[in-house]
């Protein structure tokens, strides 16, 4: 969330940060609770010092003997109204709570201003898209035909968005899950295997609620989230903590399954492995110094880019517009990958700065070496990478004339075969 002070002191910002990001402006309704808090608080000390002084005057009256009796019931109001303040400004300040984590937080001067898909900006692109002598097919023809991802049996058992992988299929996953996890390895960032359920206050910190509800599977008899992604459960990891200043920046990664409900998702877009409910990915989360942010943006793009070109896969790069990048990004990046059977992009990584967003709601800082007093960090994360779109360029941009799939050579050490057929 934004700091109470920052939207005080920078309205003018923050109302064009939830203008370009297509947010409901309460800009005003924070505002008058903050007043009203405020005076509140000013009004409490107020009594309370007061209260202390009464206090202090019936016992010198005590001691000589006279009648307290009217400086008692004086201090007995001044108690009830204190009580009646406390108990407004508990009421107050939970308003004001929610009211603010409806701010989304603010776009970096370098994101376009934009409503659409069509507003982001291709930066750069990599790689050669193929050119067949032969006409490539998208990836669930192929796997079809091979067996190797059961989209049928998947539904039967669990509805759409739940494929079976089968045989070669599925220890290609499992090949891509150790590349990706060693590759982060070699980078420096310690692997973590986190828990695929979390609570409220996890789902709450790295702003999955109150922004996206819709999209979580939930248990309401455990009262527990099925996880969107990693760095929901990997950011709450320093929850409430404090590092040192040395200590940054800390990296982690980490494998989870993820769930989304994608709820009103249909057509062309969605079939095969184009999206899914639950699908593998390997998130990248960082904690950082504030003034190193956008450098450890920057690189952490890089270690996601890094991956698609040992792949051998054509990607481009994007600079998401405000109105396509998310509540709670300051900056993001979207990596797509070329998918030939499709003649289509596909999104196979986004990497994001927060700022102090994410931090401010879960209470992680780090204790400034000059000034020994604590501040937030900032917190980045980034796809490293999501699998089933992968998965899918690899089968289309790989496929032979005869419907084999070619392994990418820094496969072969995990999977032990070169071709799929």
């Amino acid at each position: 969330m934004l700091d109470l002070k920052f939207i005080r002191e920078n309205t003018d910002l923050v109302r064009q940060g939830i203008k370009a990001k297509h947010e409901t402006d309460n800009i005003d309704a924070i505002l008058s609770l903050d007043e009203k808090r405020r005076a509140m608080i000013g009004e409490g000390e107020t009594l309370k010092a007061k209260r202390n002084d009464v206090s202090a005057k019936v016992g010198q009256m005590k001691k000589t003997g006279e009648d307290a009796s009217a400086v008692i019931e004086e201090m007995n109001q001044v108690k009830t109204r204190i009580q009646q303040i406390d108990e407004e400004l508990k009421t107050v300040e939970e308003k004001l709570e929610a009211l603010l984590l409806t701010v989304p937080n603010i776009p970096h001067p370098s994101v376009p201003i934009g409503t659409t898909p069509d507003d982001n900006k291709v930066i750069s692109e990599w790689g050669e898209k193929p050119n067949a002598d032969f006409v490539m097919k998208p990836h669930w023809d192929i796997t079809s035909k091979l067996g190797i991802i059961d989209f049928d049996r998947g539904s039967k058992v669990s509805g759409a968005g739940f494929p079976f992988y089968v045989g070669k299929a599925a220890t290609l996953q499992r090949a891509l899950i150790n590349f990706f996890l060693d590759q982060a390895a070699e980078h420096g960032y310690k692997e973590l295997q986190a828990p695929i359920v979390v609570n409220e206050d996890s789902a709450r910190g790295t702003g999955q609620i109150p922004d996206k509800e819709d999209l979580m599977y939930f248990s309401e008899r455990d009262k527990l989230y099925m996880i969107p992604t990693a760095e929901v459960p990997v950011t709450n990891f320093h929850r409430k903590e404090t590092f040192e200043e040395k200590e940054l920046p800390i990296k982690y990664a980490g494998y989870t399954p993820c769930f989304r409900r994608e709820a009103g998702s249909y057509g062309k877009d969605v079939r095969g492995l184009n999206r899914l409910h639950q699908f593998d990915k390997v998130e990248l989360v960082k904690f950082v110094h504030p003034s190193t942010s956008y450098d450890e943006l920057e690189s952490l793009r890089g270690d996601a880019e890094r991956l698609l070109q040992l792949l051998g896969l054509p990607y481009r790069v994007l600079l998401m517009c405000s109105g396509d990048m998310g509540f709670t990004q300051t900056k993001k990046y979207d990596l797509e990958v070329w998918a030939p059977g499709q003649q289509k992009w596909l999104e196979v990584s986004s990497c994001s700065n927060f700022e102090t967003f994410q931090a401010r709601r879960m209470n992680i800082k780090f204790k400034a070496r000059e000034t020994g007093k604590p501040e937030f960090v900032h917190t980045l994360n980034g796809s490293g990478l999501a699998l089933p779109r992968v998965v899918a360029a690899i089968i289309e941009h790989y496929q032979t004339p005869e419907g084999k799939i070619i392994v990418p050579k820094v496969l072969h050490q995990y999977t032990k075969f070169t071709v799929i057929e």
